[in-house]
């Protein structure tokens, strides 16, 4: 009975055991095996979004979004945008010891064992060729 009350002494003191403490830091709080997609925080602060991340949204809406709150909100708010047009909900994490260098990962509260989680660059977008413009149509008004 000792080892029980022992037990529940620490756990009021440290808090809760967790499998993984160094895998959860670096993950943002959650697993390396819960997530769908991820992305460092060099990528985060690259102009515009990854398409690849837009459609992780769209697709797994049962997923929550983690992103490093040792970030600027305004770095980051580009995908909480994306995740409330998609309603996925998100959470700001921020680790004072341990500032992680992934900035967004999105993860189930279960495995999923994706093999590949990081986006080594941005998707192409499709870029639709312009209408060639006339002589007269360089001096009119617009």
């Amino acid at each position: 009975m000792s080892k029980n009350i022992d037990d529940y002494i620490m756990q009021g003191i440290h808090g809760q055991k967790q499998t993984k403490p160094d895998e959860r830091r670096r993950f943002l709080g959650t697993l390396r095996e819960r997530i769908v997609i991820a992305l460092t925080q060099s990528q985060i602060r690259e102009k515009g979004i990854y398409p690849q991340v837009e459609e992780a949204l769209k697709n797994n809406n049962k997923a929550h979004l983690y992103l490093n709150g040792n970030m600027n909100y305004e770095e980051l708010s580009k995908y909480t945008k994306i995740a409330a047009k998609y309603q996925v909900e998100y959470t700001m994490v921020t680790n004072k010891d341990y500032n992680s260098e992934i900035g967004l990962a999105l993860a189930y509260d279960y495995a999923i064992d994706k093999e590949e989680i990081y986006v080594k660059k941005k998707a192409p977008k499709i870029i639709e060729p312009k209408k060639k413009k006339g002589f007269f149509s360089l001096f009119s008004k617009r």
